[in-house]
């Protein structure tokens, strides 16, 4: 691992040495001479180290001396950081003139003296002496200049990873334990699933928990990742969310029980515990006390690989999860790396995979893992590389597989770096795509200089790469966001070394002490309350990138957050570039946060902050910038526009920042701003936006209402900018100062561009009709669109034309009365529409022209109280229906053509009573989830109740 790091640190330490402008501030400081014999010296060590990383894997010694240069280029390039730093700041002294005194307090010295010769040739003196001795000490270790390892080109892989070899005879066994009346003392049984890690235990636990058998035989299902914090309140929780369907916060435990034993009375239920490792007999008795009131027969999988608790409540015969038979995991490993079930068709390549695959002990995870890498390689030579290297020799096969630890060497050098990164997240943790290529770029990981790509597509393609060789997986229900298999999350932490360390993991305290001074990287689990001796072991990390708070399992709960920490420990930690402290009610940020003149990722979202301080504008590389729900914000400081780096600033949720200065348009490099306000006078003019000219994300516009001529807003130029997602939004106040005809010129002139929009949002505009861009079919990428408050528009635009359209939100449209031939253009409407929302259409009274919706598989109509007509002839694909406010004939119309209906919500349905409801319920055979709230007129949910209340 520190090979990896040190040459990528090394890589990106000479691009900054051959740049004409270190070269201008050498000059300048008198330490260009410094500055050519740090390079020389740096050119003679990185010839060694293509040996040293081959050697390191058995050598100690060799791993030490790695470690070393490691910290040594970490020191470099914070040297050259400081360099580039002086440089900006120097060049915007100039161009504002001269420093205020109060600014010159802010700013340390280093940034302010421009004569700081003697410092530099100190520091620079010192490291170049420290990299000569490490030189001389190739004698000694063996170190020899070997030529650089060819270069692979790295493939996505076609395997489908869902497929799953080998276990029919185990599903069938656990099918009929689940599904059979086995004896047992409680309405309840358990139903475990043994094993090591990467045997597959919650791959059969997912075939299990999907099977239509299963599905029909159980009313409520719910599925929690327990992992190694039993926490009872989060598992309570997230079993509650699944079977009732809605969040809710719940004072204490006691409240939280009560309304999941209330769902779950006289309910047959299934739920999977997956991953638990608790021993705590006295914790298990408090999980299930409210499961005591279900039905009998209902049953808890639970994968684990301790029986210690298991044990504890009586089960001595567990089901343990085999490894896999040779022909099986021949068969798993030929489908990852040759896409086929055997080696037919490579008979040169069998005996290397064969003797690979035996290897790898069974373990489906290591048999994907390393089928993946091997999908890109059909060299004979290669394979035969791979079965005889060393790292089969380290390891025990409970611990992590030397086939993971292959996958992981085969990476290149910047994707090992990445990878080690993942250990500063606790197992099962949940990355947010977006946010972690934030962190990528503030950490200096995403070099994109040998190529045209932005940094923000250098990581999509680095995350698109560790997820074609299954190092990570999609978490459940959601593309944008990945999980890490506990055992790859292990290796992650292996390799990691002493630059990567999370607080929440047990270290002997001695060693801790020594090893924290040289952590580069640093995370923690919040607790609630977290208090400043949490934080002792910082004080001794004065070369600290990273302070990276990261959410519990509850991510709605609150976290408090000393403030002392801030205001003494932030001064102790210079050279950080990530600080992330998000949702820890914060309310003040103390001024010496500008002294972090590295800093490039600064998080302060959902704290309870009202301003920030001036001295933010002294960091000057910060390309990060997150404000979200931070609800208390009633203004951003004036100077911002040095923070000529910036690339992404986000506000969402920060309704009181009403006000936005002109500054923001100077902020060049902006490609993310996900609010700005229009104002007038002093304000920031619409005008302003043609000079945000990089922006690839996404942008909110309020205060629509105040442009005073559509030419304002067509100098802003949308059209030539590519976001992916554009709101545009006005007052929600329709009062007698609307121009309808003024606010359509502005949205007609604010078209974006076609190619690149997958999101659309338009929010309380004022003119009768929307113009013609809006659903036009040349919008191929747009895939949600939500018009809300147009009060005053009376039908709706084409939005049927729209070919890649899934989710519609229609809300609040008041004088809408139809929905028909103008929704749907011409041609075939809605071919991908998924995901349908009617909300508060007070006038609309018909819904007619559409032939059927293909795709459509969640419908909801809320607070449509005249809808009464009714007639799409076709509805599919639809699994949700949910109708609120309305007429019972809108119910009777939708369920009649929706022929595969499994989920029905229904509440406060005018008309409801027996004789409508029993026409209902005909269409209703494929219903396997049904709710109705404040339907009073309905006496009987079954025809079969209605005679015995007869009889």
């Amino acid at each position: 691992m520190a090979e990896i790091i040190a040459s990528e640190l090394l890589k990106a330490v000479f691009e900054k040495l051959s740049s004409e402008a270190l070269k201008k501030i050498g000059r300048s400081q008198g330490i260009q001479s410094e500055l050519k014999k740090l390079e020389r010296t740096l050119n003679q060590i990185q010839s060694l180290l293509n040996d040293a990383s081959q050697k390191e894997i058995t050598n100690e010694a060799v791993q030490n001396w790695l470690n070393g240069l490691q910290h040594l280029a970490y020191d470099i390039d914070d040297v050259l950081d400081d360099l580039a730093t002086q440089a900006m700041h120097r060049e915007l002294t100039q161009e504002s003139g001269a420093i205020t005194s109060k600014v010159k307090k802010l700013v340390p010295t280093c940034c302010i003296n421009l004569s700081l010769s003697q410092r530099m040739h100190h520091k620079l003196d010192d490291i170049t002496t420290k990299l000569q001795d490490l030189e001389k000490e190739k004698v000694s270790l063996g170190l020899i200049v070997k030529d650089e390892r060819s270069k692979r080109i790295y493939q996505t892989s076609l395997v489908d990873t869902s497929s799953v070899v080998g276990r029919e005879k185990e599903k069938k066994e656990l099918l009929v334990k689940l599904l059979g009346d086995e004896p047992c003392d409680k309405n309840f049984s358990i139903v475990p699933i043994v094993g090591m890690g990467g045997l597959g235990k919650t791959t059969l636990a997912k075939i299990l928990y999907d099977d239509e058998d299963v599905k029909k035989h159980f009313e409520l299902m719910a599925w929690v990742c327990v992992s190694d914090q039993f926490d009872i309140f989060h598992i309570s929780k997230v079993i509650l969310q699944s079977v009732k369907g809605e969040d809710k916060e719940f004072a204490d435990l006691n409240l939280l029980q009560v309304a999941l034993r209330k769902q779950l009375r006289e309910k047959r239920f299934l739920m999977v515990l997956d991953d638990v490792w608790s021993e705590s007999y006295e914790d298990w008795q408090t999980l299930v006390s409210p499961f005591h009131a279900c039905a009998p027969g209902s049953k808890i999988i639970m994968t684990t690989r301790k029986v210690q608790l298991l044990n504890k409540l009586g089960y001595d015969h567990l089901y343990h999860v085999q490894i896999l038979s040779h022909d099986d995991a021949v068969s798993l490993f030929a489908q990852h790396a040759l896409g086929a079930d055997n080696f037919d068709s490579h008979p040169d390549l069998k005996q290397y995979g064969e003797g690979i695959v035996e290897k790898c002990d069974g373990l489906p995870l290591a048999l994907a893992v390393l089928g993946r890498l091997l999908r890109t390689k059909t060299e004979e030579e290669e394979w035969k590389e791979l079965l005889n290297s060393e790292i089969w020799r380290l390891g025990k096969k409970d611990e992590i597989v030397p086939a993971l630890r292959l996958s992981y060497n085969d990476l290149s050098a910047c994707l090992k770096q990445l990878f080690a990164y993942f250990s500063l997240f606790p197992k099962n943790y949940v990355f947010n795509k977006d946010l972690l290529i934030l962190l990528w770029k503030a950490e200096g990981f995403l070099n994109p200089s040998s190529s045209n790509k932005s940094m923000e597509r250098l990581g999509l393609e680095y995350l698109e790469e560790l997820l074609s060789r299954s190092l990570l997986q999609h978490a459940p229900n959601d593309k944008s966001s990945f999980v890490m298999h506990d055992l790859l999350n292990d290796l992650a932490t292996s390799v990691a070394g002493e630059f990567f360390s999370r607080l929440d993991i047990e270290m002997v305290p001695d060693v801790r002490k020594e090893a924290l001074e040289k952590y580069r990287h640093m995370s923690f689990v919040c607790d609630e309350f977290i208090a400043y001796p949490k934080f002792d072991p910082f004080k001794t990390t004065k070369s600290l990138r990273t302070f990276l708070s990261l959410k519990g399992k509850d991510s709605f709960e609150k976290f408090y957050l000393s403030n002392k920490i801030l205001v003494d420990l932030l001064p102790e930690l210079p050279m950080l570039r990530v600080l992330s402290l998000g949702n820890l009610c914060i309310s003040e940020v103390p001024e010496t946060i500008g002294s972090l003149k590295h800093l490039r990722y600064l998080n302060l979202s959902q704290n309870p902050i009202t301003h920030l301080p001036e001295s933010v504008g002294n960091l000057y590389n910060l390309q990060t910038l997150l404000l979200s729900g931070c609800s208390d914000l009633i203004q951003l400081p004036n100077n911002l526009s040095k923070l000529k780096n910036l690339r992404h600033l986000d506000l969402l949720f920060t309704p009181l920042l009403n006000k936005f200065p002109p500054w923001i348009a100077q902020l060049k490099s902006l490609q993310t701003l996900s609010m700005m306000v229009v104002g007038r006078d002093n304000g920031l003019a619409i005008t302003k936006i043609k000079d945000l000219t990089d922006f690839l994300g996404w942008i909110h516009i309020k205060g629509l209402d105040k442009v005073e001529m559509a030419m304002h807003a067509q100098e802003a130029n949308l059209l030539q900018k590519r976001f992916r997602c554009l709101n545009l939004e006005w007052s929600d106040v329709f009062d007698g100062s609307r121009k309808e005809s003024l606010e359509k010129e502005v949205l007609c002139v604010l078209k974006p561009n076609s190619a690149s929009l997958t999101i659309l949002e338009i929010a309380s505009y004022g003119g009768i009709e929307f113009p013609n861009w809006v659903g036009d079919p040349s919008f191929l990428q747009l895939t949600v669109v939500n018009i809300r408050g147009c009060k005053n528009c009376t039908s709706l635009p084409p939005l049927g034309q729209l070919p890649s359209l899934k989710k519609l939100f229609i809300v609040d449209m008041d004088e809408v009365k139809a929905m028909g031939s103008e929704l749907v253009g011409t041609g075939l409407p809605f071919p991908s529409l998924e995901v349908l929302k009617l909300e508060n259409m007070k006038r609309l009274e018909e819904w007619s022209g559409v032939v059927s919706f293909p795709c459509l598989k969640e419908l909801a109509v809320r607070n449509c109280p005249n809808f009464l007509q009714v007639s799409p002839e076709a509805l599919p694909s639809l699994n949700m229906l949910e109708v609120s406010e309305c007429d019972s004939a809108v119910l009777r119309s939708l369920v009649q053509v929706a022929s595969g209906l499994g989920r029905l919500q229904i509440e406060s349905i005018s008309g409801l009573d027996d004789v409508v409801w029993r026409g209902v319920i005909e269409y209703l055979e494929a219903v396997e989830y049904l709710m109705i709230k404040n339907c009073n007129e309905i006496r009987y949910l079954w025809e079969s109740m209605a005679k015995r209340g007869r009889g």
